[in-house]
């Protein structure tokens, strides 16, 4: 498990067990069934923040999915980049993966608003951490991205860390998007619609003369 997840598996397993004691004790129906409550939210957070290990694909030149999810679109921006972006459900493995070997380039905070993650405002608009790799095929940006229950991005990388792809970056708190923004002529291999699991799915392949 993640070790952020610990902040709340831990407080809510200690209230289930504490009223789970008193309540078996005095008999107390209210109090095992809020132990009940506890105990299953302690569940769910330890679900939430199960932290697989993933294999990523042999070779050079792939670009990994950061993330588990569904891709919502694959597009071009005004300047020709390729952004394909990724919603993740809250019942979706939550922490971000380096889709890339390569030096951080920068890693940018950006405040903003809390719109559904599926919303294609989110993209813009929304709470987010940029992160831009220097790779040797050119700059690959990816950004983690905050929904209406994500209210934190938390980014565990900085400015001139060297990443190995699949490499884990952070993760984003209950519900989210993540984007990838990679140079025009990228060889795309996903779709709207399919599902990717971080470090494992393999976006976009890099030609060796890129």
């Amino acid at each position: 498990m993640e070790l952020d997840g610990w902040r709340f598996v831990g407080p809510a397993a200690g209230l289930a067990l504490i009223c789970l004691g008193l309540g078996w004790r005095s008999g107390s129906k209210l109090l095992i069934s809020g132990g009940v409550v506890l105990a299953l939210l302690a569940l769910f957070c330890a679900y939430f923040f199960r932290d697989p290990e993933r294999t990523v694909p042999e070779g050079k030149g792939w670009v990994v999915s950061p993330a588990d999810g569904k891709i919502l679109s694959v597009a071009n921006d005004p300047d020709g980049r390729i952004r394909i972006a990724i919603f993740l459900s809250v019942f979706d493995v939550h922490i971000n993966r380096a889709p890339i070997s390569g030096t951080v380039k920068s890693v940018e905070y950006r405040p903003g608003k809390f719109f559904k993650a599926f919303d294609p405002r989110a993209s813009k608009e929304n709470e987010q951490a940029v992160i831009v790799i220097d790779s040797e095929y050119g700059p690959v940006e990816f950004s983690l991205i905050a929904g209406i229950l994500a209210r934190r991005v938390i980014c565990r990388v900085h400015s001139g860390e060297e990443l190995i792809i699949g490499q884990r970056v952070g993760l984003i708190r209950f519900g989210s998007r993540a984007e990838v923004v990679l140079p025009a002529g990228t060889s795309i291999l996903v779709k709207s619609g399919d599902k990717v699991k971080g470090a494992a799915t393999a976006l976009a392949r890099f030609t060796s003369g890129m």
